[in-house]
């Protein structure tokens, strides 16, 4: 079997620049993989041929390759290396809110708004979305309720351009909303943990002080690799379990 040619991508770092190194090293490289400049089946430089000619660190490194698998847009192969996926990879993956997700189960999902109002982001969501340095967004907190009892509080993130109005949240599912304003969830990558609710938290949730909850943090990317959405969410473990099929 032949070996795959190695593709090292000619990119140029600003230190200086807002924009994590990880996000300025994986942006070119997604690029070229998307107009098919690197084709599918094509090896990527490894973490520490990178990190040695960029001037980067080994982690740094290692993250922006992380963040290409995360958009499903290489894989990682024992022995081989880092892989631009084939073409059939690259699908969409629809992903439902939860508001869908009560619905098809045949409870009542309801919404409350608990804030709605444009704000100037911090550092790490500024990143994440990958915003100008002055740049706005939306940030909405919700309760969302299933046949009436508290489930889960989620806070969301929305660059300007996409952020649906406090009205289209306040009768149906983010996802939904974003897709009738002409954008569309492709793919997602989210991390999902457990710790104590927080005082007001519990309350809102009518659980009891330092009751156990689940989190997520989500960040959601359009058709072109675009992050759309952040999703900081916190789930009454008592009502509520995540089930991941592999």
């Amino acid at each position: 079997m032949a070996t795959p040619k190695t593709y090292v991508t000619n990119i140029e770092l600003d230190h200086d620049s807002p924009v994590p190194l990880y996000h300025q090293i994986a942006e070119p490289i997604k690029e070229l993989i998307l107009d098919g400049t690197i084709p599918a089946g094509a090896k990527l430089e490894d973490e520490l041929s990178m990190a040695s000619r960029l001037g980067v660190s080994r982690p740094t490194a290692r993250r922006a390759l992380q963040a290409l698998v995360d958009l499903r847009l290489v894989v990682r192969k024992r022995a081989v290396g880092t892989i631009v996926a084939p073409k059939e990879i690259h699908r969409q993956v629809r992903l439902s809110s939860l508001y869908d997700d009560l619905k098809q189960t045949g409870q009542k999902p309801t919404t409350e708004v608990i804030s709605y109002e444009e704000v100037s982001p911090d550092e790490e969501v500024s990143a994440d979305l990958r915003l100008d340095k002055d740049a706005k967004v939306i940030k909405v907190v919700r309760l969302r309720l299933a046949n009436g009892e508290p489930l889960a509080i989620m806070t969301n993130y929305l660059p300007l351009e996409v952020a649906p109005s406090e009205k289209e949240l306040r009768s149906g599912g983010l996802y939904d909303a974003i897709r009738r304003n002409g954008d569309e969830v492709f793919s997602a990558q989210q991390t999902i943990s457990a710790r104590k609710a927080r005082t007001e938290e519990a309350e809102t949730l009518q659980e009891p002080r330092g009751a156990a909850i689940l989190t997520l943090r989500r960040i959601s990317y359009n058709r072109s690799g675009t992050p759309i959405e952040i999703g900081d969410h916190v789930y009454r473990a008592s009502r509520y379990k995540f089930t991941i099929s592999l």
